[in-house]
């Protein structure tokens, strides 16, 4: 065996290593977002447009009350 081959085997090791790792460290925010996403594409859009449409209320409520 060759330096060169000794070489591509150590690399091909540690980018085996840092993609174990990669997939290993999952960020619980990233598994947050990932489940509100697929939860928004399972509801489709009626969910974030009611979601869109009570914010919207909340605000028009909080204005009227203000400005009484």
């Amino acid at each position: 065996m060759g330096i060169a081959d000794q070489f591509k085997d150590k690399a091909q090791e540690l980018a085996d290593q840092a993609k174990q790792k990669a997939g290993q460290g999952r960020d619980p925010a990233q598994d947050r977002a990932s489940d509100a996403r697929n939860r928004d594409q399972e509801h489709g859009s009626d969910a974030s447009t009611g979601l869109r449409d009570r914010a919207q209320d909340a605000k028009d409520q909080a204005r009227e009350r203000f400005d009484r």
